[in-house]
């Protein structure tokens, strides 16, 4: 195997690295989601119970310990629930552009690697068909198909490789992106449920003034 990946001269080791980096942020991502769909499930339910009946410390309590993205930004629009809406309102889209960027990581340096693998594999095009005709020029315009082999070789190498990094790199890339948006949707909802359990917990307590 390493003398096939050889022949496809030099640029085959950054085409290589690059596939190995790309399999790593995908498998790191996939099981941080997998445990971020987990640690999330059904805390908002509850915690939005727990605020409409006015226990905001045993709701506070519950978001802390799911450690989840969606627990992190009810804590902290738990911590000024008692403020005005336009707070409240900041809080949440603060935290949640937070939680979005922390999901959304290493996946800016995935799309990279989708497009520099085929740059790197058109480069070696490039350099293997340069190194055939400078045989040719060598060889005084003699055409041997024996010693452009080699360059030819290199040239249609490095492509292949490029592309095979590239194709896959882009499929989990848009992947991993549909995953970020479909958790960024699950936050928001989530949120305006916990936006309405307050409001609907001032307008208890306006009443109960009001008695």
């Amino acid at each position: 195997m390493f003398d096939f990946f050889a022949k496809g001269g030099v640029l085959v080791c950054p085409i290589i690295l690059c596939s190995v980096v790309a399999l790593a942020i995908f498998v790191e991502r996939m099981i941080s989601f997998a445990r971020v769909r987990i640690r999330g499930y059904g805390l908002v339910k509850e915690v939005a119970q727990h605020v409409r009946d006015g226990n905001s410390a045993k709701a506070l309590e519950l978001a802390i310990e799911s450690k989840s993205p969606m627990g992190r930004v009810l804590a902290d629009a738990i911590e000024v629930a008692d403020q005005n809406s336009e707070t409240l309102e900041t809080v949440i889209i603060n935290s949640t552009v937070r939680e979005v960027r922390e999901l959304s990581r290493y996946l800016q340096t995935l799309a990279t690697i989708a497009n520099i693998a085929p740059l790197l594999g058109l480069l070696g095009t490039v350099v293997g068909m340069m190194k055939a005709f400078m045989v040719i020029q060598q060889m005084g315009g003699k055409v041997n198909a024996a010693v452009l082999a080699g360059g030819i070789w290199e040239a249609m190498m490095t492509t292949a490789l490029g592309l095979s990094v590239a194709l896959p790199a882009i499929v989990a890339h848009s992947y991993l992106i549909a995953r970020v948006d479909d958790y960024e949707t699950q936050v928001q909802d989530g949120t305006v449920t916990f936006i309405k359990a307050v409001g609907k917990r001032k307008e208890i307590t306006t009443e109960s003034r009001g008695t």
